[in-house]
């Protein structure tokens, strides 16, 4: 039996005065209804502390402003040289799915991102398989970081293994959510402000260098290659570049300790959006126009991941390029991976709310009332999957990657029919732009990414989705089907 506050899927969402169901009024039918959790059946446990600019730094801390540097090679070769646009593609893509977004976070304001809304805006097992799909993003992407960080800075500093890094990276992390998600974003910033400052130096002396005759000088190849250019070619390098557009969707999990408006949420999402993404587009060309050797490059690759600081070398030297990969280790294995292992936990903690993960996730700290118990489990799993990583010759970068975007990029596709379902067909609304045609569009963009996606990462999402849909036939079976509280308020 399930619990009695536990309604049909039919009932899932909260009933209007008016009787039409819905998490907003019928009349307005754009999300603008504002409520806390309370309002859906829970309890306020986490502690809401946060501001616009709280949340704005979280999302763009979280993407990385700097996050190209260290997967340029890559894109850099799977676009055939137009890395510039397989971001600007990638950002146009994120873009219509952060607008999905920033509607469904004001319709249903909770911790949970995309498992709250496809369960909440479909039905509850599509919210299961949605957060189970995210998972592979949530819970393989602070190892990712960590990985990334402990190899940038055995490169530096070699004395220095690469797991005794990662290890430190862990648990710096740890203690540093652990302390409250006040004190994270009072370090979000400072490491913000750290990232620009090296991105505007990089950019400046990159720019000087360029005007003085280093590298090819300025065109338009990073943008547009008539001699290389197929559809096909760039999105299967947006599969890769999406990776640093990952985040923006983080702020979500951050509802419940959001203090303003929940329109903030929608709004902090597509602001970091645009910031992020245009940081990406710039830097990414001024390096593709000081890259040593394009041809080999595309050929190649980029196996030691040194290309953007290759790139940075030939603007300024050897100072550029140790700064800049100092940089890359800095932001991914510590204001990165320390909002990833934020967002993770969040998630985890509403999953287990709802009686689809083990129970004691659940637990928020009496005073600093973060998930503590969430958190820890992911560092733990970060440790462990990064020791063993480090085991493999290529670190398993190139595969983490894959399966990190795999994982998200299947997410919001849920996230944009959620969109549909919960506006269109349930509420019956009339904004045909932001209810039907940006989630459809956002839908088409992000299933022909994930088509071109390698196929190594293709397999093993679609192995994870089966795991996702057996695991939730038995939940149903023993009698612990998704359950999504109704509202008691209304």
């Amino acid at each position: 039996m399930s619990d009695p506050r536990t309604t049909s899927s039919a009932r899932t969402t909260n009933q209007t005065p008016g009787g039409a169901a819905g998490a907003v009024p019928a009349a307005g039918a754009a999300g603008t209804h504002e409520s806390g959790v309370e309002e859906f059946g829970y309890r306020q446990e986490l502690k809401r502390s946060l501001s616009f600019t709280d949340l704005l730094v979280y999302g763009l801390v979280f993407m990385v402003p700097i996050a190209p540097f260290g997967i340029f090679g890559s894109v850099f070769q799977g676009s055939g040289g137009m890395v510039a646009l397989a971001y600007a593609t990638g950002g146009l893509a994120m873009a219509f799915t952060a607008a999905s977004y920033s509607q469904m976070s004001r319709a249903f304001p909770m911790a949970g991102s995309v498992y709250t809304y496809a369960g909440r805006g479909i039905a509850q097992p599509f919210g299961f398989i949605a957060g189970w799909m995210i998972l592979l993003d949530y819970v393989l992407i602070p190892a990712l970081l960590y990985l990334i960080a402990a190899i940038a800075m055995n490169s530096i500093v070699p004395a220095v293994p690469v797991w005794v890094w990662l290890v430190g990276f862990v648990v710096l992390n740890t203690v540093v959510n652990y302390l409250g998600i006040e004190f994270t974003a009072r370090v979000n910033k400072i490491m913000l402000i750290a990232e620009l400052v090296v991105l505007a130096v990089f950019l400046v002396v990159g720019i000087v260098a360029l005007a003085s005759g280093e590298g090819r000088g300025f065109d338009f190849s990073p943008i547009y290659d008539s001699d290389t250019f197929s559809l096909g070619l760039v999105f299967g390098a947006v599969s890769i570049a999406v990776l640093s557009f990952l985040g923006f969707d983080g702020i979500s999990t951050l509802a419940e300790e959001n203090r303003e408006s929940a329109r903030s949420i929608g709004k902090a999402m597509i602001a970091a959006l645009a910031l992020a993404g245009t940081l990406f587009i710039v830097q990414t060309w001024v390096a593709a126009l000081l890259v040593p050797d394009p041809d080999t490059l595309i050929a190649e690759g980029d196996a030691a991941g040194t290309a953007f600081y290759d790139a940075a070398a030939v603007a300024g030297g050897a100072w550029l390029s140790t700064l800049t990969a100092v940089a890359t280790a800095v932001a991914w294995g510590f204001a990165n991976s320390l909002v990833a292992q934020a967002a993770t936990s969040r998630l985890l903690f509403a999953m287990a709310r709802d009686r689809q993960l083990p129970g004691f996730l659940r637990k928020v700290h009496p005073t600093r009332r973060v998930p503590v118990n969430a958190t820890l489990l992911v560092a733990a799993v970060s440790l462990v999957l990064g020791l063993y990583m480090t085991s493999r010759d290529d670190y398993g970068v190139p595969t983490l990657s894959t399966l990190v975007n795999f994982g998200a990029l299947t997410a919001f596709l849920l996230l944009h029919v959620s969109v549909v379902v919960h506006f269109v067909v349930r509420l019956r609304s009339r904004n045909w732009w932001l209810h039907l045609v940006v989630p459809v569009v956002g839908f088409v963009i992000l299933f022909y990414v994930i088509v071109n996606a390698q196929l190594a990462a293709q397999t093993v999402g679609l192995v994870w989705a089966v795991v996702g849909l057996v695991l939730m036939a038995v939940l149903v079976a023993t009698g612990r089907r998704p359950e999504i509280r109704a509202e008691e308020s209304l």
